[in-house]
């Protein structure tokens, strides 16, 4: 009988040690480090692993081939029956591949996954383990959201172990297992839930995906300040990660994509919740531009990329003469420091002073804003609010500001200009590296090269 291997992992990033410390070295926190047991593979295993992915050798040598000689076949999707989750994976479900949801408690995981397996199952078999919930729990679920899962096989286990050995009779092509964070592996001594424990069964979950081409659902829960819980190696052993986010008192839901090997990082999916589940929301523009018919001073709207499609967000800015030494900068949505570093672009090549002003800007919906494109529409909106003189209904922005004042160009302008003239704009200022080569019908575009020619157009 072989014998098993030890070694000590940090709790809170997972880093990996010979032997026992009292701080880590990669995080630098104290008392973390405890101590795990690696249970030795059966005799053969390697072997049978190797065959069931389809390698030949002998002595545990798989065979070696030239990359021209590997055979390039289509790889097939499975459609999911829910547009905004098959946009977000990249067009589907890849066989064999381990799918990682992540969101804070309450999201919408369960639910979304419940509805896409309801929508498989009448298509190709199914399996459902659920370690968190009862099988009571999960009907009762399925009955409000009006469901027919009637022909899903459902499973109440914790035991990675047994999960597999019950797949490898059901031979389930999509398995969702909810949640890493309860299961465990018999060999590694340590809690249900520590780091040990949750990388030691995705790694072997993961393994199973790609051995037997079952598509693997992972439910994971995100801890206080927005992080996966469990080490951050998690990450890499999936192919594709995916953040459930959404305020408990909004009804929409965003689903992003943070990894994926088979599609674009960074797509977005739109999702309303209501009585019956979670509905995907096919226009996001039109939820994010709930504007007042009259104009407003602060408020404009921009055109963001997100993933592979054009988004219209309305953006608001608030300045008020401040009564502190030390005027605040609130940013909701988008990124605290670049909007520190625009003002100062703004008081330097706009001439407009706001080191005595508060300044609040917020982008409506709960969306983040996380590319540049929408630098020059903050700066506009900042100015808007300062001189309380509003911006028109009917205008976008959409530019990246440099430090020293130019306007540089963003990627998919044409694009971006076509989505606002479908919304109804009549108006747009773009950088004049984005000018489209033809014009479109109903909009007037005024292109700008400097900050200071953006300010003089409004």
């Amino acid at each position: 009988m072989a014998k098993a291997k030890q070694a000590y992992v940090c709790n809170d990033c997972g880093a990996d040690y010979t032997k026992w410390q009292g701080q880590c070295s990669a995080c630098k926190a104290w008392n973390t480090i405890t101590e795990i047991r690696l249970g030795a593979a059966p005799a053969g295993g390697a072997q049978a692993a190797l065959r069931r992915q389809g390698y030949s050798g002998s002595a545990g040598q798989s065979k070696v081939v030239s990359l021209s000689e590997v055979e390039l076949e289509a790889m097939p999707r499975i459609d999911t029956g829910i547009g905004e989750l098959d946009r977000v994976l990249g067009g589907g479900l890849v066989p064999g591949s381990a799918i990682l949801i992540g969101g804070h408690p309450g999201a919408g995981k369960s639910t979304l996954l419940l509805q896409t397996m309801a929508q498989l199952v009448a298509t190709m078999p199914a399996l459902y383990v659920t370690g968190e919930e009862s099988l009571q729990q999960v009907a009762m679920r399925a009955k409000r959201l009006g469901l027919n899962v009637g022909d899903l096989k459902m499973l109440s286990e914790t035991s990675v172990e047994t999960i597999c050995d019950v797949a490898d009779t059901l031979k389930p092509k999509v398995l969702v297992i909810d949640s890493i964070q309860v299961m465990h592996v018999a060999d590694v001594q340590s809690a249900p839930g520590s780091v040990s424990q949750v990388r030691e069964s995705a790694a072997y979950l993961t393994r199973y995906a790609k051995q037997t081409g079952t598509v693997i659902f992972l439910v994971g829960h995100v801890t206080k300040d927005g992080s996966l819980a469990g080490p951050k190696v998690l990450e890499h052993m999936i192919d594709c990660s995916l953040q459930l986010e959404g305020d408990s008192d909004s009804r929409f839901r965003t689903l992003r994509s943070h990894k994926n090997r088979f599609g674009a990082v960074n797509e977005l999916g739109v999702f309303a919740m209501l009585e019956t589940g979670l509905k995907e929301v096919k226009n996001p523009s039109s939820i994010f531009l709930n504007r007042d018919d009259h104009a407003r001073p602060g408020s404009i709207v921009v055109v963001v990329w997100e993933g592979t499609r054009p988004m219209l967000v309305e953006l608001q800015a608030l300045v008020d003469t401040s009564h502190h030494s030390n005027p605040r900068r609130v940013a909701v949505g988008m990124d605290h420091n670049r909007l520190a570093m625009l003002l100062a672009v703004l008081n330097r090549h706009g001439g407009l002073m706001t080191g005595d002003q508060d300044v609040f800007i917020n982008v409506v919906g709960g969306i983040r804003v996380v590319e540049t494109s929408a630098d020059l529409a903050l700066l506009l909106s900042v100015v808007s609010s300062f001189r309380d003189k509003a911006l028109p209904n009917d205008l976008i922005v959409f530019g990246e500001v440099g430090l020293s004042g130019e306007i540089r160009p963003v990627p998919n302008g044409q694009e971006r200009i076509r989505e606002a003239a479908k919304h109804g704009f009549t108006r747009a200022i773009v950088p004049k590296g984005n000018k489209p080569k033809d014009s479109v019908q109903g909009m007037k575009i005024i292109t700008v090269d400097r900050l200071s020619e953006a300010l003089d157009a409004i």
